[in-house]
């Protein structure tokens, strides 16, 4: 079964981004009740959280944009840093109505997260940054790499054959093997097929990449006093743990690290990614319910 085939329920859904009279933002919408806002990584898609959406739509309300310049979304333009993309969330979630939504954002989707939580704080309820970059991706090596990644676009040949890729553990194994995930082979074909078709729809992924290696955000993570969780595959060779590190102590923030799991941690521990949403909703909660428990007191 293919990733888009996975997401029942959901809806097809766009907003216009102010100042691009042809700018749009796509996303995905399902499920009722409270929001949640889930923000891919570099290269991805909305498709990219097939394992984890689903299952949130039964008990909520799912908000899943392609970011600009990737699915179906438009480039941003010319972005020298990540606010077009920041905004771009706003957008969708003024749209919506939501109010202050929690967000989880991947890699390149949790730097964007806590671009967005600096920016519009009323927008956000809390956020939990999944391998997020921001760190050691501004770093000239980082920028090396994703210049090459950008110009040669690999991914494109490899959708074409998602898949057979997706059908195969071999080919899964030969894919996403080190940079991606520590046990490729395990990988459920919907989460291949999902992560592979990111990659054939994308638009405008250097200019993404070069936004997230110069927007240094490390100075700003003091500023966020929303609840905050911070979750990592302790094998992800692709942004390392000490990253993880260096959020949880920046945003004063719980870490938790999953054993044996690489980068796409989304699509390889689904599980385990659904738990870390559950606590952190759970905090914003906790922390909602204070200023009853203080006027119950007087």
């Amino acid at each position: 079964m293919t990733a888009e085939k996975r997401f029942v329920g959901f809806e097809e859904r766009s907003v216009s981004l102010r100042g691009r009279p042809q700018g749009v933002l796509r996303y995905l919408a399902g499920g009722s009740g409270e929001p949640i806002l889930l923000v891919h990584g570099l290269g991805g898609s909305a498709l990219n959280w097939v394992s984890v959406a689903p299952q949130l739509g039964r008990c909520g309300r799912v908000l899943v944009p392609d970011l600009p310049g990737h699915g179906g979304s438009t480039p941003a333009s010319s972005p020298a840093t990540l606010e077009p993309f920041a905004d771009a969330l706003a957008a969708l979630v003024e749209q919506e109505g939501a109010g202050a939504v929690p967000v989880v954002g991947h890699s390149l989707g949790g730097l964007v997260a806590v671009r967005l939580a600096v920016r519009r704080p009323e927008l956000v309820a809390g956020i939990l940054l999944c391998a997020a970059a921001g760190i050691s991706s501004t770093r000239r090596r980082a920028r090396y790499a994703l210049e090459v990644l950008g110009a040669v676009r690999p991914g494109r040949l490899l959708a074409r054959h998602r898949g057979q890729i997706a059908r195969s553990a071999r080919l899964r194994a030969l894919t996403f093997a080190w940079w991606g995930a520590s046990d490729p082979a395990a990988l459920a074909p919907e989460a291949v097929d999902g992560f592979l078709a990111g990659w054939e729809r994308h638009t405008d992924t250097r200019g993404a990449a070069r936004a997230m290696v110069v927007d240094d955000v490390r100075g700003d993570l003091a500023r966020l006093s929303c609840p905050s969780l911070v979750l990592w595959g302790g094998r992800d060779h692709q942004i390392g743990v000490e990253d993880a590190f260096d959020y949880a102590r920046s945003l004063g923030a719980p870490l938790r690290v999953i054993p044996d799991c690489g980068h796409l941690l989304i699509g390889e521990r689904p599980d385990a990614v659904l738990d870390a949403i559950q606590a952190l909703l759970d905090g914003i909660r906790q922390l909602d319910e204070l200023p009853l428990e203080a006027e119950a007191l007087r």
